[in-house]
Formats: structure tokens, sequence, C-alpha cells
């Protein structure tokens, strides 16, 4: 199987000497391409590190992260942010839509500030399965709440990346809502063969994922391939005690 991203011996420090705090201590990791794979841990775990090291957001302190073939602990500022912009999808909890532009400004203004051309089909049938195309000549306060995460999704996906990242992508949707949204995130997988990664608190949601792998203290401690929500619980419990 492919892998589209892995990190080996990362390491991400905050302070020095007494106050220091491992965020990571030492995780390797490997996320298969065309996979849905949910990072889940208690508070403090390290599980938002992780992601934020894996896309490029945050530096690590130690060890090294590779995009394909490409480590992106060597690049540069302009190099990180050309990577994140032509080769990562980002989805967040807060949405991060521009309230002055449209749906559709929204979902191709990546591709716009890359100066690349928009994929008419492309994107006519990313909004079509994503229910919002006839919403697109709306702005985000005209939107609902789970209308514009669909926006934000499509955004993501719009520019055919090579992993999508989602920190907590229905932490702010009531119950429909993130159910549509997870959906989502699974046909386009199923679908249109894009590599999903996100970081959860929620046994629902990482059930549709793929695997799910769980840190504590900084640490890879256990992963359950095609999880069902019941088993995500129990191993959560088992990790939180331990």
């Amino acid at each position: 199987m492919t892998t589209a991203a892995y990190a080996r011996n990362l390491r991400k420090t905050y302070g020095r000497g007494n106050t220091a705090v491992n965020a990571l201590d030492g995780v390797d990791v490997d996320l298969a391409a065309g996979q849905f794979t949910a990072i889940m841990g208690p508070s403090g775990s390290g599980k938002s590190t992780l992601m934020h090291c894996m896309a490029g957001l945050d530096e690590p302190t130690e060890g090294d992260v590779f995009l394909g073939d490409t480590n992106i602990s060597n690049l540069n500022d302009a190099e990180l942010t050309a990577m994140r912009r032509d080769r990562i999808g980002f989805i967040f909890q807060s949405f991060n839509l521009v309230p002055t532009l449209t749906a559709e400004e929204n979902i191709t203004l990546p591709a716009r500030i890359a100066g690349k051309s928009i994929d008419e089909q492309w994107l006519a049938d990313v909004t079509r399965r994503f229910g919002i195309q006839e919403r697109l000549n709306h702005r985000p306060a005209e939107l609902s709440g789970g209308q514009q995460q669909r926006v934000a999704c499509a955004r993501a996906i719009a520019s055919k990346p090579e992993v999508i990242f989602g920190d907590e992508p229905t932490g702010n949707l009531d119950s429909n809502s993130a159910t549509e949204v997870l959906n989502l995130l699974r046909t386009s997988v199923d679908e249109m063969g894009q590599t999903v990664v996100v970081v959860t608190h929620d046994a629902k949601a990482a059930s549709y994922a793929d695997r799910v792998i769980f840190l504590v203290d900084g640490k890879l401690v256990n992963e359950i391939h095609s999880p069902t929500t019941d088993q995500i619980l129990a191993t959560m419990a088992g990790v939180e005690r331990s």
C-alpha cells in the first residue's frame, strides 16, 4: 500500500529545563494513501501537535516528516508555504471561510492564489457531491454551519491535494450536520481517492475512519483497523487508565 505521508522519531518539546513539556516523544507513524485515518487521545496527548507537524503547520524539535518523497523538515518558509498551498488540504473546526467571498470564491481561493486554472468539471463534481451547487453564490453568513463546513471540505478537496488534514472538523456542528460532513469525507476517500487524516475526540466521528491511532503522553500506544464506535470507546477507556 502506498504511503501518503510518514514521520520518523518525531519529537516536539515546548519550554526548556524543568518546565519542558514533551508533546511528541519519538513518534513513528505512516499514513496510507487513499485511506481515512483518525487520531485520538486524551487531552494533552499530542494528537493536534502530531497533525500540525505532519501538515507543516508546526516545526518538530527532532525527527523527520515526509509528504510523499519530500522531507518537509528540510524546507524553508517559502517552500513550506507552497507545499501547504499546493499539496495539502485543510479543514478546520471554525470553517475559516472568508466572509466577504461567495462559497464558490472560497472554494477556488487556494487555486487562484497559486495562479492555477480552475478545473471546472472537477469543481462541478465536488460541489454536486457535497450538495452545495445551489449555494455557490451565497456568502458564509447566508449559510448554515453544516453548509459552511461542506464549503470548507470542498475547498480542501478542489485542489486535489495529496492529503487532507482535519482538526476537529465536526466540533462546531450539530449531530445531523456532523454526520453529513463525515459521510462526505468517507465518500471523498471511497469514491474520489482522497487521503484524509482527522484529529477528533468523538468516537462516532472516528468510527468513519479505516484506521484509528491513539496517542498518550506524546507516544503512539495503540491502533484499530475498521473500527466500531464501541471498540474505540473501549480502547480510549484503556489508554486513559494507563
